[in-house]
């Protein structure tokens, strides 16, 4: 499949994803999210042997320094609705995805670039990154998920802080408040982030996905994330995963798991 504005490398099963548009900073136009929405629908899901994805942003100043304000001056209020609702479905495709996505934060993550990588499982921070959402600088509020994701990683008192007074903070503050998992010299951002997925393709691909699903339960104003766990884990006992897994337990040998 061929992209304006991604770069999509396969190394063994891991796939990075490159936003690549260095000059602007990586932001989020709408080329690129129908891009990611094409990539997270469409692309990805069929890829055999697929590891993981790993997203970040070309160069080494921005990660995506926000979403591409000049598109947004011709909306009035319902096409601001339709354009925020169209950026929540993209993120969720990636929240939901059932291989570890994880974010290569290197440089700025504002605005849209703050809830793309909140949207994914894993974010990994060079010590020179930065994150933030600026948007009541303009008048705005996040439209991507970023009220409600913020919330999620740092509770409500320091969201709440950060989204009105739009201050950025350094990667090692958001490592401390618990937003970013890992952070690392730049430019090793991608083999920390390769790593994780190398470990995680270790486990059972199913277990994986189940995790994935009974997590973002918990978050999901419709689902009972206690029930979704009692169902994955009875959905993950009937597979030859868990057998195989259990047999390779007792054996005292690695699991050779097929995904089924």
């Amino acid at each position: 499949m061929n992209y304006e504005n991604l770069l999509v490398q396969d190394s063994d099963g891991i796939l990075t994803v490159t936003i690549n548009r260095e000059k602007a900073l990586n932001a989020l136009n709408s080329q690129t999210m129908l891009e990611l929405q094409r990539f997270f629908s469409e692309d990805a899901p069929g890829r055999s042997g697929l590891k993981g994805i790993i997203l970040t942003g070309a160069g080494d100043k921005a990660f995506v320094a926000g979403a591409d304000i000049k598109e947004f001056l011709a909306l009035d209020a319902g096409q601001g609705q339709v354009m925020a609702q169209r950026g929540h479905d993209i993120f969720f495709l990636i929240e939901r995805f059932p291989k570890p996505v994880i974010a290569a934060v290197n440089g700025f993550a504002l605005g849209g670039g703050c809830e793309l990588a909140m949207a994914c499982h894993l974010r990994i921070a060079t010590e020179n990154a930065r994150f933030g959402q600026p948007e009541v600088n303009l008048g705005l509020i996040p439209g991507y998920g970023g009220t409600q994701r913020l919330i999620q990683y740092l509770g409500k008192t320091k969201a709440i802080e950060l989204l009105m007074t739009a201050d950025m903070i350094g990667a090692e503050e958001a490592y401390r408040l618990g937003l970013v998992n890992y952070v690392v010299p730049p430019g090793q951002e991608t083999a920390k982030a390769t790593e994780l997925i190398r470990k995680i393709s270790s486990k059972g691909p199913v277990a994986i996905a189940k995790v994935i699903e009974s997590v973002n339960a918990y978050f999901q104003y419709d689902e009972d994330g206690f029930a979704r766990e009692v169902k994955a884990f009875g959905d993950t006992t009937g597979t030859e995963d868990f057998r195989e897994g259990a047999a390779a337990f007792i054996e005292k040998r690695k699991p050779d798991f097929k995904g089924r």
